[in-house]
């Protein structure tokens, strides 16, 4: 059994990754033993002659950079798309198996492990199966990042069923403002609090979407607390 979270959001571009950097940094800053993954990542940039999965290497640098980078994240892709799409395109294969076995290799008693999905809960991440599949095989509790901005109440209530409906627990949800500032009198995180029990929170909007460094200390207590 894995002790850590399962990193997914309501839909590609929310910030997953700057969730995920800042929770690492705080974790590590607790003097937690930190095991960051992004299994698959796509659209990646080929530097000196191999292909840089950009936010696996910002993950692994947050969690303290002790782990090669081909182990945070084994199987980047070029095309900017699906991974198992990106993946047909380069005619390899991308099953699930090879994901769950990415995630748990290196891991030891006592390490909290950050995975950090592709894309929405159910968005295609294997040949075989979605992100949900993933998360679902690590028996990891969710945590589930969406862009906060008009939509996010319909889109986090549908994942958060759809997460409850396979048995994982979801552990907390994010706002993130990660484009632009939430619209004038939108305040999702009350409209949401009467229909979630989990802990909300709300990151605002920073130039560039500058990851905070790191997340607030009370945030990563609430967390460690729901799910130890």
């Amino acid at each position: 059994m894995l002790t850590g979270l399962f990193i997914t959001g309501t839909d590609t571009g929310v910030g997953k990754t700057r969730v995920g950097i800042g929770l690492a940094r705080g974790l590590v800053r607790r003097g937690m033993r930190v095991r960051v993954r992004k299994p698959v990542e796509s659209g990646c940039r080929a530097v000196a002659g191999a292909l840089l999965p950009a936010d696996a290497e910002a993950l692994r640098q947050a969690a303290g950079g002790l782990e090669p980078l081909a182990r945070v994240c084994p199987h980047p892709l070029t095309a900017p798309l699906a991974p198992p799409r990106a993946a047909a395109l380069e005619k390899r294969s991308l099953p699930l198996a090879a994901l769950v076995d990415a995630c748990r290799a290196g891991v030891a008693a006592g390490d909290f492990v950050l995975v950090e999905g592709a894309g929405g809960f159910l968005s295609p991440l294997a040949t075989d199966g979605l992100n949900a599949d993933l998360a679902l095989a690590l028996a990891l509790p969710v945590l589930l990042v969406t862009q906060d901005r008009l939509g996010a109440i319909h889109q986090v209530l549908a994942t958060a069923e759809a997460i409850e409906r396979r048995g994982l627990r979801l552990a907390a949800v994010v706002l993130n403002a990660a484009t632009a500032p939430p619209a004038p009198g939108l305040d999702n995180a009350a409209d949401l609090s009467g229909r979630l029990g989990p802990p909300l929170f709300t990151l605002p909007h920073a130039p560039g979407a500058a990851p905070p460094d790191p997340l607030p200390d009370a945030w990563i207590a609430r967390l460690l607390a729901r799910n130890p």
